[in-house]
């Protein structure tokens, strides 16, 4: 049994969620532009953002890199969405989906060249495996 709090419960919530977003974001490009869906989508990132301020343990940190790189999320996770609302407003959610979806790739490459995290053999050949089914899936 899975305790409560523990990371895989998040982590299939985080699975859940982003399919929801997937599945949104076409619904969105159906009636309006995908800028218009960025903007509409960063009101919901402020109403979230908004709640989470609200709880009581909340508390501001002013580590001056923790900030630069939590800016850095936002930066790049708003050109991101951008990028895919375009993306998916021109094609299809099963082309695009499977296709921007391997960008835990990026990450896992990105943490073995720059932070030096290893890389088993058995997740070398998952990363190799979601690729292949990312491209089996958009053909």
């Amino acid at each position: 049994m899975i305790p409560p709090g523990h990371w895989l419960i998040y982590t299939v919530f985080t699975l859940f969620l982003y399919g929801l977003w997937g599945f949104f974001s076409k619904l969105a490009t159906y009636y309006i532009d995908p800028k218009t869906a960025l903007l509409y989508e960063v009101c919901g990132t402020i109403l979230v953002t908004l709640l989470c301020f609200s709880s009581n343990d909340f508390r501001w940190q002013g580590e001056i890199r923790g900030i630069l790189y939590a800016i850095a999320v936002g930066v790049s996770g708003t050109l991101a969405t951008l990028c895919f609302f375009i993306a998916i407003s021109k094609a299809s959610a099963t082309v695009v989906l499977p296709l921007t979806s391997l960008y835990p790739a990026i990450t896992v490459l990105l943490a073995f060249l720059i932070l030096n995290e290893p890389i088993s053999w058995r997740q070398g050949l998952g990363i190799l495996l979601a690729i292949a089914a990312s491209a089996l899936l958009s053909l």
